[in-house]
């Protein structure tokens, strides 16, 4: 049950100024590398008196603004980003030895975002968007599968229109951290913080 991690080194020469850069390029080396869903993260989120609760999201968009992701609004994720509009994410690109953290606050991405990503979904996922009262108890599968068939008459032969309950969020890049395995679990963590004017600090921390 232990591996050790002998695959690359994290200096400061190779990582760079720009957080967002490294990102990419780890995240373009994931795919590269034939990671399964390379865009997988965990998201943890809190409720106001700072119960967490933790799931593994998709993430489909990165700039210099955030992180993007989505779900239902009324799923347990979007109340509690209601109550406490605060998140972790964590990337891990196990065959590559990496991980990547990020920090930050989460604001809701506007609806014209929110609807030209639902229209690039297959259909069976759009129906299923519609169809799912996310995160609610529902009785059997079965009361789930005659919902879905209801959405499927409801917008036969016509697009499926995005649920007013349904969209994205985005994370704030407050503080972002890249985790390299290392022999002797003497591991490079580089953490980059943003700093008030929108320029980044780079610290090393201890594994």
């Amino acid at each position: 049950m232990r591996s050790e991690y002998a695959r690359d080194g994290l200096d400061e020469q190779g990582a760079g100024d720009d957080p967002l850069a490294l990102f990419a390029r780890w995240f373009d080396e994931a795919v590269d590398a034939g990671v399964h869903e390379p865009n997988a993260m965990a998201l943890a989120t809190a409720t106001r008196d700072g119960r967490p609760s933790s799931r593994i999201v998709l993430l489909k968009g990165l700039d210099a603004r955030g992180l993007a992701f989505f779900t239902g609004y009324g799923s347990r994720k979007g109340r509690e980003l209601d109550d406490n509009p605060r998140a972790a994410a964590t990337m891990l690109w196990h065959p590559l030895q990496r991980q990547v953290r990020v920090e930050g606050g989460v604001t809701r991405l506007d609806a014209a975002e929110s609807d030209a990503y639902f229209a690039s979904r297959p259909r069976g996922s759009q129906i299923g968007a519609a169809a799912s009262p996310q995160s609610q108890p529902i009785p059997d599968r079965t009361a789930l599968e005659r919902r879905v068939a209801e959405v499927e008459q409801e917008f036969a032969g016509r697009d499926v229109v995005r649920p007013a309950d349904w969209g994205g969020y985005r994370i704030a890049i407050e503080s972002i951290e890249f985790w390299q395995g290392r022999v002797g679990r003497l591991h490079d963590r580089l953490r980059y913080t943003r700093e008030p004017d929108g320029s980044w600090t780079r610290e090393r921390l201890a594994p």
